[in-house]
């Protein structure tokens, strides 16, 4: 099925064996929101050989209005964005590898999975600096290269990471401005999303078709509204002590102490509650769902998750045990509901 990439192929760059090559490999993506939408779906149609995709949400309205591979019927059946995500892009190209993975990203997990799992790329699309920090520990641990990208607003950044040759992320922080205004407060317009995936993708294609050497080693920013573009040269910022990247490196956010268990969710005027420990063989939706019934609450489920509204918040358990709390940003009393309910 050459001539689907036919386009493709005819950019020098890429040519028939570049498009070989992406076709032999294996990216994982980190969010299934705004941006790994975006993404995915430009992997998909270039036709990378495998995408595995791990997302912890599910599908609201508010999503429909920048995160493109979703419909109406997704946001009214609640499906988890991993598997509405993993259902559409079946149906763009039948021939990718498509894995998908309904859970909240912590370092144990990333870290068995890219022990598991070949990736060539790690590409970051969620809306969470925790994970963000967690990805570039294992991007070092495990020496394989990975994108980070963030938007808000009318603003959006982006950076490739390669290990050993450029700074870290964590090498960044104490000199570049990272943000810290989110989608809960200033909002979001979808052209700032479609540059951010635009320079994301650009890089991917670079490294996946064997053309890394090619990629642009500078962060870039810009603002769609304001019309404003920055592409810093941040090479001299690796720092030779850098926990993370560093001579003496020790992965600091792969220690315990250092994953939230706790989360605002960003735009989401909610709240996530991690258990501890991933409950073994994941919670028993089905028994959950009795026992609230005989108290009497109303709870609506799919094959992925249940919901119920009780004491003017909204709360949503998945398998693995997590739970969202929507209708407050206020961690004790999410986390009051979370053990009167689910205990």
């Amino acid at each position: 099925m050459m001539d689907r990439y036919s386009r493709q192929t005819l950019f020098a760059p890429i040519g028939v064996d570049g498009q070989k090559t992406i076709g032999e490999k294996h990216v994982l993506l980190i969010g299934a929101g705004a941006l790994g939408t975006g993404n995915a779906e430009a992997l998909v149609r270039a036709g990378v050989g495998k995408i595995t995709i791990i997302d912890r949400d599910y599908v609201e309205w508010s999503n429909l209005q920048r995160q493109q591979l979703y419909c109406e019927k997704d946001a009214r059946e609640k499906l988890p964005k991993a598997v509405a995500a993993k259902d559409r892009l079946h149906l763009i190209n039948s021939e990718v590898e498509i894995n998908a993975h309904i859970a909240d990203v912590t370092a144990d997990m990333l870290d068995a999975l890219v022990k598991k799992e070949k990736f060539d790329l790690l590409l970051d699309a969620t809306d969470n600096f925790d994970i963000r920090m967690i990805m570039n520990d294992i991007s070092q641990k495990h020496s394989v290269p990975w994108i980070y990208g963030a938007c808000v607003g009318s603003y959006g950044i982006s950076f490739t990471v390669f290990p050993g040759e450029s700074p870290c992320l964590q090498c960044l922080l104490k000199t570049v401005p990272l943000g810290g205004a989110t989608c809960d407060t200033v909002g979001i317009i979808a052209p700032a999303v479609g540059m951010v995936v635009a320079h994301q993708v650009t890089d991917a294609l670079k490294i996946l078709s064997g053309n890394g050497r090619e990629c642009n080693r500078k962060l870039v920013s810009f603002d769609m509204w304001k019309g404003q573009y920055v592409s810093l040269n941040v090479a001299g910022l690796k720092n030779p002590e850098c926990l993370s990247c560093g001579e003496n490196k020790t992965y600091p956010y792969l220690s315990f102490e250092n994953q939230t268990k706790t989360a605002v969710l960003c735009g989401r005027d909610s709240v996530q509650i991690r258990p501890v420990e991933t409950m073994s063989g994941g919670r028993d939706l089905g028994v959950l769902k009795e026992l609230l019934i005989t108290q009497g609450i109303n709870v609506e489920s799919n094959p992925y998750l249940m919901s119920f509204q009780v004491e003017g918040n909204r709360l949503v358990a998945f398998q693995d045990g997590r739970v969202l709390v929507h209708g407050t940003k206020d961690i004790a009393r999410a986390k009051t509901l979370y053990h009167q309910y689910l205990g």
